[in-house]
Formats: structure tokens, sequence, C-alpha cells
């Protein structure tokens, strides 16, 4: 099973929310194939850069640059050639579609409500963090 994690969610694995740190758990445990793509990646650096991320890592002795090379380490990787433009409010959602596209995967998993109100994209539905968890737990 293949999942694109949006980068609200891994941010939220990092501030101690429970279902979005079960998923990067389980991502590190291979019970699913996580994907991204360079833009999703080069978000999540910007997001943890900001001021109030930069000191929290500090003082648990991490850095963005090295949390993000981390998740590089254990995810696929993909190269969107084109994005969509789906999202009008939010240009960077649509990264999250492309790179779930490219990566076929089976779900895509946020917080946006603009990504939740679509539902599914081309195919692949679009869950919150729990209902991912319980959708992974029940093997479909």
């Amino acid at each position: 099973m293949r999942l694109v994690l949006d980068t609200n969610v891994l941010v939220a694995s990092l501030t101690g929310k429970a279902a979005p740190r079960h998923l990067v758990e389980a991502a590190r445990a291979e019970v699913f194939q996580l994907c991204t793509s360079q833009a999703l990646l080069a978000e999540l650096l910007h997001v943890l850069s900001r001021p109030m991320f930069a000191q929290r890592l500090r003082d648990a002795g991490l850095t963005a640059p090295d949390l993000v090379d981390d998740l590089r380490r254990i995810a696929l990787v993909v190269s969107p050639p084109v994005v969509p433009r789906v999202i009008v409010k939010d240009p960077d959602d649509d990264h999250v579609l492309a790179c779930a596209i490219v990566a076929s995967a089976d779900l895509i998993v946020s917080g946006d409500s603009d990504l939740l109100e679509l539902r599914a994209y081309q195919g692949i539905p679009i869950l919150k963090p729990a209902e991912a968890l319980a959708r992974i737990a029940a093997g479909r």
C-alpha cells in the first residue's frame, strides 16, 4: 500500500498528534510505502524552519534538514512532470495530488480542508489521519 502524507500530517506527527505520529511510525516500520516529492520535501523543510518549530527542534536536538533527510531515506521520492491546477486557493496542495498520481498512491492523507473536500482525486481517496489508520488496520 502506498500513501502520500500531506505536509500538515508530517508536521502534526512531530507535535505529538497521535494519528499522524502513528502513520509516520508505520511508514518507518514499512507497514506501507510512504511516497513524497521534492516539492513536498521542500515545503516540509520550509515549514519546519519557521521559528515556532525551529526552537522545538533545537530543544529536542534535531534540525529541520536532518528530519527531511530522514524522511527522504524512508520514502519513495517521485518527480511529477506536471502539477495539475486543482486547488485554486492553495497551489501547494496541487503538489500532493501530483505526487499521488505519479506514485500510484492508494491513499492521500491530509488535514487540509481543501483536499479533504475533494474526498478523492482520480480515484485515490483523501482521508484524515485517523481514517487512514483505520483503513490500514482493516487491510484495505
